[in-house]
């Protein structure tokens, strides 16, 4: 599920987003999560789920004008909700453009191929390459 690649595999043609971490340089964990307390409110961008455990899998690609409302919708969704008890639900966003958005969301939902799809996906977007939030980025 999670490919592993070089860095110089990694990083070639594709855009670095520099998925959100917690100060401590982990992933969120959805449930745990304060979207306010992280000022997401009124924030826009593209959000990724997946679950840890056993068998770990992408669950959810999508963008939002507002993450903090898409996030609390999430933890809402009983679909998405499902895949906790798979190992737990993490969590990360990028704050892209509005005009990249669905771009970046169209390259990842071919790419992770997540359990469940958003909505509202992207329609007639080209795909524009972004390393995924397990990869590893040019930072390291």
């Amino acid at each position: 599920m999670f490919p592993t690649v070089s860095r110089a595999e990694a990083t070639t043609d594709r855009y670095d987003p520099a998925w959100a971490r917690t100060t401590r340089g982990r992933y969120y964990r959805l449930v745990h999560l304060d979207p306010e307390a992280e000022n997401l409110a009124g924030a826009g961008g593209v959000l990724v789920v997946w679950h840890a455990g056993f068998w770990p899998a992408w669950v959810y690609v999508a963008s939002a004008r507002d993450l903090a409302h898409a996030l609390h919708d999430l933890a809402n969704n009983d679909d998405v909700m499902s895949y906790e008890t798979n190992g737990g639900l993490f969590v990360t966003w990028s704050f892209l453009r509005p005009e990249y958005r669905d771009g970046v969301v169209t390259y990842l939902l071919e790419r992770l191929r997540p359990k469940v799809l958003p909505a509202s996906p992207p329609v007639q977007a080209t795909p524009i390459p972004v390393l995924s939030p397990t990869e590893p980025s040019r930072s390291l």
